[in-house]
């Protein structure tokens, strides 16, 4: 089939519109189909909405496509974890090696917005709201379609549909009557709770902006991201169910008396948070794993339609931002042979995104467990003193995920091979000044890159 000259895409969440901007940047029409309201001009929420953590392959994708300059405007940079413990003490724990290594949060509305707008000024992006979609008839190429305000149906014929829809994907459930095609949903057994710190009387924030707080609590954790109206969306990520638990945890007392106990320096920070609590939804986690992400030329999935991971390594936006960047890079080789590009792009990047699913549920346990082990920071320590020993060659994981592009399944073995190198230099060592430099070096010199 000759490439298509309109190209359809279901959901303007934060990939579809980037993804459209590189599509209108190659001269394509698109048309996106969205099943919310314009949270530009109707008074609407975003979703799930955990703030994000940007890091390099979001960025990059911003860049190559000229958003980033407009964009990082509404980014706040974080240099890294700040530990709160029980004892109302904290600490810092710098993400990367120097002042260039952070990651940024930001609004998740607010970059939505963002995106679409900056699609539409392409002037070859069209967005049409609160357009629900109903699956896709793949022999046809027919999508149909909902209208969630008059609830009339309609149906549209497309030579290409890619769907950027979510973790709850209707194309991709239409895939699934397909043979051959497998998905599935693997939740994670925790689900989240979203809390408010306000800014203080002075309009200003109540604790240090440029960092991520952590309060790690073993089997669950409280996190904090910086606002521009100097606010912090926390997340409290809890088992679902249990004798600590959201199911447990019901009564105005018993809530009370929680957060007095775990997370007692909150207590000021959100002299509200019982209410809070009550209020606030609490949402599920989990993992989708899909394969194939085509049909032939006629519809592929990206980002979390194709690959949902849990937040635990702030990489969800981002490897969905990387998966525009390689389908863009692909299309130079591929040409008007787009069953090809399709199917290639699907079998290569499901290989990469199946590694940082992985790497996201592991980081899970370091963030709410680890990270308060004294073990865990001796071996931060000694990952920092091999990364200036040998710079370029050990990277710790963090940085090769955040800082750096190399690619996830390559970061995943890279990783494994290092955890090796540590725990061998950490035997009877006691402080990092103590590190056998010269064995160090042996066990470098066997290590392949």
């Amino acid at each position: 089939m000759p490439v298509p000259e309109k190209i359809v895409l279901i959901g303007a969440g934060l990939t579809g519109p980037l993804l459209a901007t590189y599509l209108a940047k190659r001269g394509f029409e698109i048309e996106i189909f969205e099943r919310r309201p314009d949270m530009r001009t109707e008074p609407i929420g975003a979703g799930r909405s955990i703030n994000l953590a940007v890091s390099l392959r979001g960025v990059h994708a911003l860049k190559e496509v000229g958003l980033f300059e407009e964009i990082k405007k509404i980014f706040i940079p974080m240099k890294g974890r700040i530990i709160h413990d029980l004892n109302n003490s904290m600490h810092f724990l710098p993400y990367g090696k120097g002042e260039k290594e952070f990651i940024n949060s930001v609004s998740r509305a607010e970059l939505n917005m963002q995106l679409m707008s900056l699609a539409e000024k392409t002037g070859k992006v069209k967005i049409h709201f609160e357009q629900r979609c109903l699956g896709m008839d793949f022999t046809k190429r027919i999508v149909s379609f909902v209208d969630e305000a008059s609830q009339e149906k309609k149906s549209l014929r497309s030579d290409c549909v890619i769907g950027t829809d979510g973790s709850a994907s209707n194309l991709r459930s239409s895939m699934e009557s397909l043979e051959g095609y497998v998905s599935r949903f693997i939740p994670l057994g925790h689900g989240y709770k979203e809390l408010s710190i306000s800014a203080d009387s002075n309009g200003d924030f109540k604790m240090e902006p440029h960092g991520l707080h952590i309060w790690p609590r073993g089997n669950y954790m409280l996190i904090a991201l910086p606002n521009l109206d100097r606010s912090f969306t926390c997340t409290l990520f809890f088992p679902m169910k249990g004798d600590v638990s959201f199911e447990s945890l019901k009564t105005k007392s018993h809530i009370a008396s929680f957060f007095e106990e775990q997370f007692p320096d909150t207590i000021e920070l959100m002299p509200d948070v019982v209410d809070q609590y009550i209020s606030y939804p609490t949402s599920t986690l989990g993992t989708v794993r899909s394969e194939p992400w085509n049909v032939e030329d006629i519809a592929l999935i990206i980002g979390d339609a194709a690959h949902a991971i849990v937040p635990f390594f702030g990489q969800g936006m981002n490897a969905a931002f990387e998966d525009c960047t390689i389908l863009n890079a692909m299309m130079d080789d591929y040409e008007d042979d787009w069953k090809n590009l399709f199917s290639d792009f699907s079998q290569h990047r499901k290989l990469h995104t199946d590694a940082i699913a992985d790497m996201a549920m592991e980081n899970y346990i370091e963030m709410r467990d680890l990270v308060n082990d004294p073990d865990f920071l001796l071996a931060k320590e000694v990952e920092r003193e091999l990364e200036e020993k040998f710079p370029g060659k050990f990277i710790p994981r963090y940085s090769m995920v955040s800082f750096h592009r190399i690619p996830y399944a390559e970061v995943y073995a890279r990783g494994r091979k290092q955890i090796t190198i540590v725990e061998e230099l950490m035997k009877n060592l006691n402080q990092v000044r103590d590190l056998d430099m010269k064995r160090a070096t042996e066990l470098m010199a066997d290590y392949k890159v």
